[in-house]
């Protein structure tokens, strides 16, 4: 929409090529509304062609391979294919996509869409000029914190972003004709893909640059982490505290964290006040979209680490097989957890910060064992208590017919009810006392301990075992009496 900003009120508009040769859009009342402004140093040969992608180009007859102006060139919402979108470093010149204002108004809206070289490309939302949405950087193949972008073929983009003397840019192309693709930036915000589905005959939107929170720019604040799956969405990262409490309990986060502990290498500058308590160390974070403004260095991934350590303004560092290693200094903006793939974030911390997770973790994990044992044993002695009664109750009956059997006031009568003054001794299970049975017999009844950790299962056995022993050192087993507890 060429004149977004100055709409025509009726049908009475016109496209035409002025006398010098300019694309001109007048009104009924032949005003300019819109024009390409540009020299045309050939004006009675100029041409404007609409391509079969969409690009409007106007050119003259000097040179049949330049032109004057490009549609592609100062694009709307829309991006569509061999469109460039970048900046020129060295005229500072951008192409950009501009939202509309709302769905059916094409004016200029608050969202801007544009390729940012930074020290890595990235493309980048704008609210008001202010950052609102990133991709996180490009590693030659994807933007590495785009989720989709793991598992979707982007086939036909390409970034050139290598040579400072040259634009840098974004664009895309598909060899496949028959599948109809734009992008569009639309009045929300939100960067889509738009496909047409011949079945349902519409168009259907995928792919958004954003679905929650967690995608909006710095949401957290300074070395806060985003993530979408727990509520509140940010927390500190570890090692850190948030800045203002009082802000943060409302859910505002926006003032960030700040650390716990100094790092060791500050504390060393400062007249040497950390000496003796260990050195910096790292904490990994799994699967992360990095923060904003990252350094490349050249080192392969296993020197990330030092390279990083030996620089105390290094705060963290990451690797990607496609950028190499990423460094960041000052604060850590934009940190998001993903909820698969991404890439590992290494946070600096003091030696100190890490040896409280570990001792917490210990605790945690010795309290949870311990818990699991405990669990555990109750459990199996729950049940092999109620088997062996179970067993007991079935076996007892078969038991019982295989000795001869006493009842309990027989016994009773024949030890004078267990009179202490007949005690013989006592065993491992219980005591032992001294009887006469009603026919004159003495016997020695042993009467199992209340205490005794022996089963009936285990009793049962062993008088039928006894009753069959006969040995002249060992008195012969009259019976038993299995009654009472």
């Amino acid at each position: 929409v060429a004149n977004r900003n100055r709409p025509l009120k009726d049908s009475s508009g016109i496209l035409n090529i002025s006398d010098d040769g300019n694309l001109i859009v007048l009104n009924g009342k032949t005003e300019i509304l819109w024009s390409s402004n540009v020299t045309n140093t050939a004006p009675n040969a100029t041409t404007a062609q609409l391509s079969n992608l969409g690009n409007l180009v106007l050119s003259n007859g000097d040179d049949a391979g330049s032109s004057l102006w490009e549609s592609f060139q100062h694009p709307c919402n829309v991006f569509l294919q061999t469109m460039k979108i970048g900046v020129d470093i060295k005229t500072g010149r951008k192409v950009e996509l501009k939202s509309w204002k709302s769905i059916d108004d094409p004016s200029d809206g608050n969202f801007s869409l544009g390729f940012e070289p930074f020290n890595i490309p990235e493309l980048v939302i704008r609210k008001d000029n202010q950052l609102y949405f990133r991709t996180g950087p490009w590693n030659g193949n994807i933007f590495i914190g785009i989720i989709y972008m793991y598992t979707v073929n982007f086939d036909g983009f390409d970034v050139v972003a290598d040579n400072p003397q040259q634009p840098y840019y974004i664009t895309y192309e598909y060899s496949n004709d028959f599948r109809l693709i734009y992008y569009e930036l639309n009045s929300q915000g939100k960067f889509i893909e738009r496909r047409w589905d011949a079945e349902k005959g519409n168009w259907i939107n995928r792919y958004p640059s954003h679905e929650t929170d967690c995608d909006v720019y710095g949401i957290c604040g300074a070395f806060g982490i985003c993530d979408s799956s727990k509520r509140p969405i940010c927390s500190c990262l570890k090692g850190f505290k948030p800045r203002n409490a009082e802000e943060w309990s409302r859910g505002n986060w926006s003032s960030g964290c700040f650390r716990n502990t100094p790092l060791q290498c500050q504390r060393d500058n400062n007249n040497g006040s950390g000496a003796g308590q260990g050195d910096d160390e790292f904490l990994e974070m799994e699967m992360m979209k990095v923060p904003t403004f990252p350094y490349r260095s050249s080192m392969v991934n296993g020197d990330c680490k030092n390279e990083c350590m030996k620089n105390c303004s290094c705060v963290a560092y990451a690797y990607d097989d496609g950028i190499g290693c990423m460094l960041w200094s000052g604060d850590l903006i934009d940190v998001k957890k993903l909820s698969s793939l991404g890439v590992d974030l290494y946070i600096r911390l003091s030696s100190s910060e890490l040896d409280k997770g570990k001792s917490r973790k210990v605790i945690v994990i010795t309290t949870v064992i311990a818990g699991i044992v405990v669990i555990t044993i109750s459990a199996v002695l729950f049940l092999w208590c109620r088997m062996a009664k179970h067993k007991g109750e079935n076996s007892i009956g078969v038991k019982l017919q295989q000795l001869p059997i006493f009842n309990f006031e027989e016994l009773a009568t024949a030890t004078n009810n267990f009179n202490h003054a007949e005690k013989l001794g006592q065993g491992g299970f219980g005591q032992v006392y001294r009887g006469t049975l009603d026919d004159g017999k003495e016997i020695a009844v042993k009467r199992l301990s209340k205490s005794s950790v022996q089963g009936l299962e285990e009793f049962m056995n062993e008088m039928v075992v006894i009753s069959k022993l006969q040995h002249r050192n060992l008195v012969r087993l009259l019976g038993c009496c299995v009654e009472g507890e």
